[in-house]
Parts: C-alpha cells; structure tokens; sequence
C-alpha cells in the first residue's frame, strides 16, 4: 500500500518539459511563464501580444508593460493603447500623462479608434498635452466615423470629457492654472 501512493501520485503530476537531441517534448504553451520566455528573446506576435491584457488584470503590471512595449514598438496598436493606460495610472512604472498621451497619439496616427478617441480626450483635457479643443474634436470624430460607439456618445454629449469618464476621475484631470 505505501508504495502505491507514490506511484499514484506520479501517475496524477503533469509531465514536465524536456529537451533532447530532438528538441523540448511537451514544451510549456500560453503559460505566463512561457510568454514572457519569447518577450525575453524578443519574439511578439499577435497571439503573445494578446497575453498582456491578462497579466495587466492579473496585477502583473512590470511584466505586462515589457510585453506591452514590445508589442507596440512592433506596431500593433492595441499594445499602444494599454501602454497610454498604463503610464497614465502609473502601473508598472511611474505615472506620466505626457509619455501616456504619446502612446494615445502613435496609436491614433496609425489609424487605431480607440488610440484617437484617446488621444482626442488628451487634446479636449490638456492632459499630457497641450489643450486643443478643434484637434481633440478632429480625433473624436474619426472615431466615430470608424464606428467607436464610445466616440459617437461624446459627439451626442457636445464632446464634454466629464461624459466620457465616471465622477471618480475628474480629480485627475483638474487643472491646476
């Protein structure tokens, strides 16, 4: 009977990786861990790219912005705009609406709606730039020609930022002269 336990619970463990000439049998895939094995060799794509949202919600903030800032800086924009989130709340990194605000506008420079509703509310704001309301507008409605519903509502608001946002943020964007 002693012996059987341990055999059971052998039976019961996963197998782990290992390599050989053959290379690695039963390699670890879509784990954390594996994730951030390809963004430390460099290596993003749009599955691992992915993976940042859950490690951010996770409360994984460092290493969701080193995955994050890889995958912006290969072009994909959803990065971008999680990387403005980020660096706007001061998650993983110091808190910083100018660096935010850049992320928001590379993002609604390579046609990302959400990167121009974003920046549109930094321009409309003055947060993280300088305060331009004609140019925020300008970035608001391409949005919402690209079919934002969010960016629509704030057409239909009279482009007020307060509708875009719940009470709790208005501290955040006070200004202060």
């Amino acid at each position: 009977m002693r012996l059987l336990l341990p055999l059971c619970l052998a039976l019961l463990l996963p197998a782990t990786a290992t390599a050989d000439e053959y290379g690695t049998l039963n390699p670890e895939e879509m784990s954390f861990n594996s994730v951030m094995e390809k963004v430390a060799r460099g290596e993003v794509d749009m599955v691992t790219c992915s993976h940042g949202y859950h490690i951010t919600k996770a409360g994984r903030h460092v290493p969701a912005r080193r995955l994050l800032e890889q995958c912006a800086e290969a072009g994909y924009t959803g990065a971008m705009t999680w990387m403005a989130q980020l660096t706007n709340n001061g998650l993983g990194g110091p808190e910083d609406p100018a660096a935010a605000a850049a992320w928001d506008k590379r993002a609604a420079e390579a046609g990302d709606p959400i990167g121009q509703f974003n920046y549109g509310l930094d321009l409309l704001r003055g947060h993280g730039v300088p305060r331009d309301e004609a140019l925020g507008r300008r970035y608001i409605d391409q949005a919402a020609e690209a079919g934002l519903p969010v960016a629509r509502s704030l057409q239909g608001e009279g482009y007020d930022p307060a509708a875009a946002t719940p009470d709790a943020d208005d501290w955040k964007y006070q200004r202060l002269f």
